[in-house]
């Protein structure tokens, strides 16, 4: 995770670094010598969401065992065995995916009662994903 964190903080301090060159060269290149908010601010908060990220991950890393990834004698057979479980395959997404689609359609025509509909979907559809593999109390 250490490595992790060091790509998220440098990825931080890039976009910070740019938003203020981006402030600059947009006040001094343009016709009434105003900096150019919009851009600014996305790269501001690129920064911070890269900064919160990179928080975390150092975070967690101080809590857990180091991973072969974060020690330098670390050898490829040390990464080796069971990674976790992977699901083989689910339609979750794809419901999840056409009920939030159709919340960008209600949201876009503007019909609350299309909106209400999708978002109980949504609801449903994220709950099928989040307890697909939950099969309830043990019987033992």
């Amino acid at each position: 995770m250490k490595v992790e964190a060091r790509i998220f903080f440098i990825v931080a301090i890039f976009a910070v670094v740019m938003a203020a060159v981006y402030w600059v060269m947009t006040a001094l290149l343009t016709f009434d010598k105003h900096a150019e908010p919009v851009g600014i601010v996305a790269l501001f908060l690129t920064g911070g969401l890269a900064f919160l990220a990179g928080s975390y991950m150092q975070f967690v890393a101080r809590r857990i065992e180091p991973r072969p990834e974060d020690r330098e004698d670390a050898e490829i057979s040390d990464g080796a065995g069971e990674l976790g479980f992977f699901s083989p395959g689910s339609y979750w997404p794809v419901s999840m995916a056409a009920t939030a689609a159709l919340a960008a359609l209600a949201l876009a025509f503007f019909h609350i009662w299309l909106l209400v509909i999708a978002l109980v979907a949504l609801l449903i559809t994220i709950g099928g994903l989040v307890f697909e593999y939950h099969t309830g109390p043990s019987h033992d």
